[in-house]
C-alpha cells in the first residue's frame, strides 16, 4: 500500500544519503568562518593555498604562532634600535669630552691614566737609542721596628746576634759592626741599598718581620764608567726624590721629571761605539804616557753634536767610591789651560782673512823675538827664514808670532772672541770653565804670545769649537750634548771666509803629512791637524817638567765633517812614546782613534781621494 508524500511529511533522505552527507558544524563555530575568511586575505600566499586545503581548526593554530613570531621579531627590533641609541649616546658623549680637552687646552697630566706606564725619571738613551740611564725598581734592606707592634719588647724574633749572622750569610761584605749596632739600637734605619731580588727572598726566609726589603724607584746606568762626565748622576733630596747632581742628569732635570715629557727618552748626541773607542784609546795612550789625566771629544763641524766626550781618570755613576770623587771633574768642559801651538793655525786664518797674510811665498824671518825683555825662540829651529805653510809644518813660534804683530792685538782679540774664547763654552753641562782672558787693549807682547797659544787659557771644547769653524767653511756653532735633528742645526755666524776655510784645510792636511802630525796620520782618512805642547803655569811661573799636550785635527780634509781634540795631562818621557810633545802621544792616540771610529761614522778609508796640495808641496819643498 503506497502512502503518498504529502500525507507522510518531508522526505526523510536515505542511509545513502545520509552516509555521504557532510556532517552539521556547532553554530558558534559557523560564527566563526566569517572571521577566518577575513584573515585569510592578510597570510601570505603560500599560506592561504595551506589554509585552504587543511582544516580550520589548523588553520587557527598557525595564526597564533604567526602572531607570536610578529611580536617576537618587534621586540627584537625593539632591543637592538635601544642598543644601537645607547652606544651613539655613549660615543656622543665621548666625543663631546675629547672636544672639550682640546678646546680647554687640559694636560693629559690631570688624567690619572696618563702616567700609569710612565717610569718615576725619564730614560736618556745615544743618539741610536742606546739606554745610558734609566729608572728601575731596586730593592733596600730596612730594619723597621714597629713592624712588630708598639707594645713589643722587643723588635726581634731572634737576637740581634743570630740575626746579624744570617744576614751576614746572604751579605758577607757587609759591616758587621754596623748591623749590630743597628739591630741592638731599636732604631729604624737602612741596612744596605740596592740588593737583588733574589737576596730579598733569602731575607724572607730568616723570619724576622723587622727586617724588610721595601721596593723603591732607583736609577741605573747600563753602561757602567762609559760617558759617565756626560751623564753625571742622581742623588737623594730630602724628600727621597731622585734629582740630577751634575751632567745631563742636571741639566734635563725638567724634562726627566716632567710626568708627560718622561715618557719619551731623551736622546744625547753621543754615540755609544764613538764613545768607548775614545775611552779605550785615551786610557791606553794616558798608560803608555804616564799621564795623570786626559780630556777627549769628537764633534761634528756642521751641527755642533758632540759625538763622543770624555775626561780621565772616569767614574763609575752606579756607585761613586771615595776614591773617585776627585774624578767627577769634566776636563773637556771645565779644566782650561794654555793649549800651545794649536792655536797657531787660528792665527793664520784670521791673519789670511784679514789680508796679513796674502802670498804663502812670502818668506819670514824666523830668528828668535826680544819682547819686554824676553826673549822666544823656536824649539827646533829649521831655519834663519820660513813661509807659513813651512812655518805651521815646523810649528814656528817666531814666524807666528811676528805674523801676530802684523795682524795687530785689536783683530786677533776680535777673532778670538768671534771663537767663544772669552768666555765659558755655551753647552748644556753646568761644568763650563771660565777661560782666562787678558783684560783692555792687547799690548804687543800679549797679542804675539796669544798668537802661539801662551797668556790665554781655554778648555779642549773651546778648541774643539774653533778647528770646526775653521775647516768647515767658517761658520761657528757652540757644540751640543742633545741629538739634532736633520735640517735642525743652528745657522751659526761666519767667522772666516769659506776661502780661508780652504786654504786652513789644505794647510792642516799638510802638518799631518810632512808636518809634526805625523803620528796622527791614518791612512785613507784624510786627517789634518795640528800638535800644541804647553807649559804648566804652576803658582806663577812655567813648569819645565809639567806639560800639557794636544793635538787638534779633523777629517777627512777633503770634506771635513767631524773635529777631534786630545789632551793630555802631564804625560812624561816613556820607552812606548819616546817623547814628551804632544806629537809623540796626544797625535797618535787621534790617529788610532780615527781608524777605529771612522768607519762607524761612515767615513771609510779612501787612498784614491785626497786634499790637493800640490802648490804647498811645492813650497815645502817636497814637490815632486
Amino acid at each position: 500500500m503506497s502512502t503518498s508524500a504529502s500525507s507522510l511529511g518531508p522526505a526523510q533522505p536515505s542511509l545513502f544519503d545520509r552516509a555521504i552527507a557532510p556532517a552539521p558544524k556547532p553554530a558558534e563555530k559557523t560564527a566563526r568562518k566569517p572571521a577566518r575568511r577575513a584573515l585569510a586575505p592578510t597570510l601570505p600566499g603560500f599560506l592561504q593555498g595551506d589554509a585552504a586545503r587543511k582544516p580550520a581548526k589548523a588553520r587557527s593554530g598557525r595564526v597564533k604562532l604567526m602572531d607570536l613570531r610578529q611580536q617576537w621579531l618587534l621586540s627584537a627590533r625593539a632591543r637592538v634600535v635601544f642598543l644601537l641609541m645607547a652606544f651613539a649616546a655613549l660615543a656622543l658623549v665621548a666625543l663631546v669630552q675629547i672636544a672639550w680637552l682640546g678646546m680647554s687646552g687640559a694636560s693629559p697630566s690631570s688624567r690619572p691614566t696618563a702616567t700609569a706606564l710612565v717610569p718615576d725619571r725619564g730614560e736618556i738613551t745615544d743618539r741610536n737609542g742606546v739606554p745610558l740611564a734609566r729608572a728601575y725598581p731596586a730593592y733596600s734592606l730596612y730594619f723597621y721596628p714597629k713592624a712588630m707592634g708598639s707594645g713589643a719588647d722587643d723588635p726581634l724574633v731572634k737576637s740581634p746576634e743570630d740575626v746579624t749572622k744570617e744576614l751576614l750569610g746572604i751579605f758577607p761584605h757587609m759591616n758587621k759592626e754596623r748591623t749590630l749596632r743597628l739591630l741592638k739600637s731599636g732604631k729604624s734605619g737602612v741596612l744596605r741599598r740596592k740588593i737583588l731580588p733574589e737576596e730579598a727572598n733569602q731575607v724572607w726566609s730568616i723570619g724576622e718581620p723587622s727586617v724588610q726589603t721595601p721596593r723603591s724607584p732607583d736609577r741605573h746606568y747600563p753602561q757602567g764608567k762609559l760617558a759617565a762626565h756626560v751623564l753625571g748622576r742622581v742623588l737623594e733630596n730630602d724628600e727621597g726624590k731622585k734629582v740630577g747632581a751634575f751632567g745631563m742628569e742636571q741639566a734635563l732635570e725638567a724634562q726627566l721629571s716632567d710626568p708627560v715629557a718622561r715618557a719619551q727618552p731623551a736622546a744625547l748626541s753621543i754615540d755609544v761605539r764613538v764613545q768607548g773607542a775614545l775611552e779605550d784609546e785615551m786610557g791606553r795612550g794616558m798608560l803608555a804616557s804616564g799621564a795623570k789625566g786626559a780630556a777627549g771629544i769628537v764633534l761634528d763641524v756642521d751641527t755642533g753634536e758632540v759625538l763622543a766626550m770624555a775626561s780621565l781618570p772616569d767614574f763609575d755613576p752606579n756607585r761613586i767610591s771615595f776614591e773617585d770623587k776627585d774624578n767627577t771633574g769634566n776636563r773637556v768642559s771645565f779644566l782650561t789651560g794654555e793649549l800651545g801651538s794649536t792655536f797657531k793655525p787660528l792665527t793664520v786664518a784670521a791673519a789670511i782673512d784679514s789680508g796679513v797674510v796674502r802670498d804663502l811665498r812670502k818668506s819670514w824671518n824666523a830668528a828668535p823675538v826680544t819682547v819686554a825683555g824676553k826673549t822666544y825662540e823656536d824649539s827646533d829651529f829649521k831655519g834663519a827664514s820660513l813661509n807659513i805653510p813651512q812655518a805651521l809644518a815646523y810649528s814656528s813660534n817666531t814666524v807666528t808670532m811676528r805674523v801676530a804683530r802684523e795682524l795687530g792685538g785689536e783683530r786677533l782679540r776680535q777673532v778670538m772672541i768671534d771663537l767663544g774664547m772669552n768666555r765659558a763654552p755655551n753647552i748644556e753641562l753646568q761644568a763650563r770653565g771660565t777661560p782666562y782672558w787678558p783684560s783692555g787693549k792687547w799690548s804687543p807682547q800679549t797679542t804675539m804670545t796669544v798668537g802661539f797659544g801662551h797668556a790665554l787659557t781655554v778648555t779642549p771644547l773651546h778648541l774643539a769649537n774653533a778647528y770646526a769653524a775653521m775647516v768647515n767653511g767658517g761658520i761657528y756653532r757652540d757644540a751640543t750634548l742633545l741629538k739634532v735633528e736633520p735640517g735642525q742645526a743652528d745657522p751659526g755666524r761666519r767667522v772666516f771666509k769659506a776661502s780661508t776655510s780652504h786654504r786652513m784645510r789644505q794647510m792642516l792636511r799638510m802638518v799631518a803629512i810632512y808636518g809634526t802630525g805625523k803620528g796622527a796620520n791614518a791612512p785613507g782618512f784624510r786627517v789634518g791637524g795640528k800638535t800644541g805642547t804647553a807649559e804648566k803655569l804652576i803658582n806663577g811661573r812655567y813648569s819645565q817638567s809639567k806639560m800639557l799636550t794636544t793635538f787638534a785635527s779633523a777629517f777627512p780634509m777633503d770634506r771635513p765633517r767631524y773635529v777631534v781634540v786630545v789632551t793630555l795631562d802631564e804625560p812624561t818621557f816613556t820607552e812606548a812614546m819616546r817623547g814628551r810633545t804632544a806629537a809623540f802621544n796626544a797625535a797618535p792616540i787621534v790617529g788610532n782613534l780615527i781608524r777605529r771610529a771612522g768607519p762607524m761614522l761612515g767615513v771609510r778609508p779612501d787612498n784614491t781621494r785626497d786634499v790637493d796640495i800640490s802648490d804647498l808641496q811645492n813650497l815645502m819643498g817636497k814637490g815632486e
